[in-house]
């Protein structure tokens, strides 16, 4: 085992922040840390490197493995160049080269069979060193690195502090590939890389050779990569085999079981308790139960499951609906910057939007897309033509949430742009979005980035718009938030157009998927798998169905079908009822246990105890069998 965590415990005063915190990881291992904000993630990857002690309970790192942890915003010398940084990995291998170079020199120029045999050997040993290295493949793997991070076209004389902080950070994961550690950490790896470069990322990760902690929002990313995750919840620490779609489902049949599991259990308890409180004073049956004080002593008690934590609430109505045209552009071109600065992102653009689309804008990283939809807001000036329909009413969501006012509460920013609307009923609505007590009084610029955009969603649900501009909504949102913000945009009565970079987001909600390059738009009908399959061959819009023939429609059933789903809703009703019976025969039977004439008499107890084990047998293969039959005329 690579790593293992032993009922790890950690505090910060009073507040505990890990408890009973155990963890496996093997040397292939690929885990997902997921848990909302200010669960612990960080502390707990703190504890994994030796940053943060425990306050009880082990960690054992398997002897010589070496950990690289990537932090949000990865540390980087910025005095260094790009070359300088990407070679301080290679420091050891370069030298070990350095000493290969310097011996084969000597054993070219020695004349001396003794001095040409001491370096020949010396020259096998560094040699066979340098290759266990892979040194001779060190240029390779470091252009296939920066190649995959974007960073290939970039002058390695560059200095680091003359990158952004998405090229940074793009570094920083390159630097930490490169150094190949037994076990990488990675923290929000997927910020500011677009679309080439996370498939990049997956496919290498999917090959590394060492073990892999990822902390990601990214629930594509994870369903890609990772084939277990770990949540942290309530200070514990749980874990689900597969990715996240895998994990979301099991938490869900889990806390079903345990629901059911503790129901069970608490029936039998409250049995056992009336048990004993009716016959433990009388002599003929205070042994039966005492017996059964003893059970509920020994009795192995099964935990209430943790109640879902209170959720975001969101939901986007409106008032009115447009016309069937939405939007139509054309000849558009759109461009940042003023004089010698000015530069042109787009031009020759073209978008048509209908009623009740849901439309996804995405491309490349500087593309445009953002400024596309501040320029059909009219945020920012571009030529072309822009038309908005007959009874278009806009609602704009910025991705920093710069169109809110910084220094004002929260409160005072709500009330300011809906003054009709009561104090009760802004601060109900602030509550929904999970912003209550002392926050709603704090400034919008003191807020984190998830609150702030909960601030925008408010405005959002308040103005009731028809149609929908979102510039990446999902950004600073947690996973739980973002299943949220999809319901609701799934169940959106209106037309969307938003900008994205959360593919899984891209397979739940958008109709058509609108691909932008310098040259123009092309559309995919569909999410953003379709997309993918489908990239570079250009669809139609999708033609209004036709009427099929009647054995072709999937709906349609033959007589033999309809006679057999009838035949199958007639046992389906007879099995509920001898279910029925058969409980209420085997309450009747644990009722006559505890009378005292059965309870008294050996034999016709055991008859009873044989009878109720008959009637269980029966009800449980009934059980079974309504369950089939059940889920049959469910997929018929």
């Amino acid at each position: 085992m690579l790593l293992e965590l032993s009922h790890i415990e950690k505090s910060f005063g009073a507040e505990k922040i890990l408890e009973d915190v155990c963890l496996s990881v093997g040397e292939r291992d690929r885990i997902g840390l997921l848990g909302a904000n200010g669960a612990g993630k960080s502390t707990l990857l703190g504890v994994i490197t030796g940053e943060l002690e425990s306050d009880a309970g082990e960690v054992a790192l398997q002897r010589d493995a070496e950990i690289g942890y990537l932090r949000q915003n990865g540390a980087l010398d910025p005095g260094n160049t790009i070359a300088e940084e990407i070679a301080s990995v290679f420091e050891p291998v370069r030298r070990m080269g350095a000493q290969l170079d310097e011996v084969r020199a000597r054993l070219s120029s020695t004349q001396d069979s003794a001095d040409h045999e001491r370096f020949l050997a010396e020259y096998d040993a560094l040699n066979t060193a340098y290759e266990a290295c892979d040194g001779y493949n060190t240029d390779v793997k470091i252009n296939t690195v920066l190649g995959g991070m974007g960073l290939a076209s970039y002058d390695r004389e560059m200095p680091v502090s003359a990158l952004s902080g998405g090229e940074k950070t793009r570094l920083a994961i390159a630097k930490l590939l490169l150094g190949s550690p037994h076990l990488l950490i990675l923290d929000e790896p997927t910020n500011h890389l677009d679309f080439a470069m996370l498939t990049w990322l997956e496919e290498y990760l999917s090959a590394y050779r060492g073990a892999l902690i990822v902390v990601s929002h990214d629930r594509y990313f994870l369903d890609n990569v990772v084939t277990d995750i770990c949540e942290l919840e309530e200070r514990r620490l749980t874990r689900y085999p597969g990715g996240y779609t895998q994990f979301v489902r099991i938490k869900q049949e889990r806390r079903e079981f345990q629901q059911k599991q503790y129901d069970r259990q608490q029936q039998k308890i409250e049995k056992l308790e009336d048990f004993i409180a009716r016959n433990i004073v009388r002599a003929s049956t205070s042994g039966m139960a005492k017996s059964r004080i003893h059970m509920l002593e020994h009795m192995e008690r099964v935990d209430k499951p943790l109640g879902e934590a209170k959720s975001t609430f969101l939901r986007f109505e409106t008032d009115s609906e447009p016309y069937k045209d939405v939007l139509v552009a054309d000849g558009m071109a759109v461009s940042v910057g003023e004089g010698e600065n000015r530069k042109e992102l787009c031009h020759d653009i073209a978008l048509h939007i209908l009623k009740g689309e849901k439309a996804a804008l995405i491309g490349n990283n500087g593309v445009g897309k953002s400024s596309l939809l501040k320029a059909l807001m009219d945020v920012i000036p571009c030529r072309g033509r822009i038309k908005w329909g007959t009874n278009v009413k806009l609602g704009y969501f910025e991705q920093e949430n710069r169109q809110l006012d910084w220094n004002k509460s929260v409160i005072d920013e709500v009330h300011d742009r809906f003054p009709r609307r009561s104090e009760l009923e802004l601060r109900t609505l602030l509550g929904s979005l999970l912003l209550s007590g002392d926050d709603i009084y704090k400034k919008i610029g003191s807020l984190s980035g998830g609150e702030r955009a909960k601030v925008a969603f408010a405005i959002l649900m308040l103005e009731r718009p028809n149609v929908l501009i979102l510039d990446e909504p999902t950004n600073h949102l947690d996973y739980k938030t973002k299943e949220v913000l999809e319901a609701a945009l799934v169940d959106y009565p209106g037309t969307l157009i938003m900008v994205s970079h959360d593919r899984y987001l891209l397979n739940r909600v958008p109709t058509r998927i609108i691909e932008m390059s310098p040259g123009g738009l092309t559309s995919y009908y569909g999410g953003y798998d379709y997309y993918v399959a489908h990239r570079g061959q250009l669809r139609p819009p999708p033609a209004p169905k036709k009427a099929v023939p009647e054995e072709q429609n999937p709906f349609y059933r033959s007589k033999a079908q309809r006679s057999e789903l009838a035949r199958k809703k007639t046992r389906l009703s007879v099995l509920e009822k001898e279910i029925q019976s058969f409980e209420e025969r085997i309450e009747a039977l644990e009722r006559d246990m505890t009378s005292p004439e059965i309870a008294s008499d050996y034999q016709k107890l055991e008859d009873c105890c044989r009878e109720l084990e008959d009637a269980r047998s029966s009800l449980a293969q009934r059980e079974d069998e309504w369950l089939c039959l059940g889920e049959e005329l469910e997929q018929a």
